[in-house]
């Protein structure tokens, strides 16, 4: 089992902004090829302004098959395009984590 931690930090005072465009337009589109993430969070203490997604794949394999095929979807395409314009997001980081043999998860 793999995780890919996906952190992106929002312009100041936009996270909420950007959320609401991704909860509307992306969410649905995500869940329907990789799944529902194992949590979708936000910064409270630390670097602020961060929404942070985990996702869930049994193998970097099944991680590119999925993406893959949600690259080919319109509706990610808009979504992507309409992010962009408005420009919310000042970094992205992501960082795949694979479990320790005794981890729980």
């Amino acid at each position: 089992m793999i995780f890919d931690l996906r952190t992106y930090t929002c312009h100041p005072g936009k996270a909420g902004e950007w959320l609401k465009l991704y909860e509307e337009k992306a969410y649905a589109i995500q869940a329907k090829y990789l799944g529902k993430p194992l949590f979708v969070s936000t910064s409270e203490v630390g670097t602020l302004n961060q929404v942070v997604h985990c996702w869930v794949y049994t193998s970097q394999a099944d991680r590119e098959q999925r993406r893959t095929a949600m690259e080919q979807d319109p509706g990610w395409h808009e979504y992507r395009r309409v992010s962009g314009e408005r420009g919310y997001i000042a970094r992205q980081d992501n960082t795949i984590l694979k479990s320790a043999p005794f981890s729980p998860l």
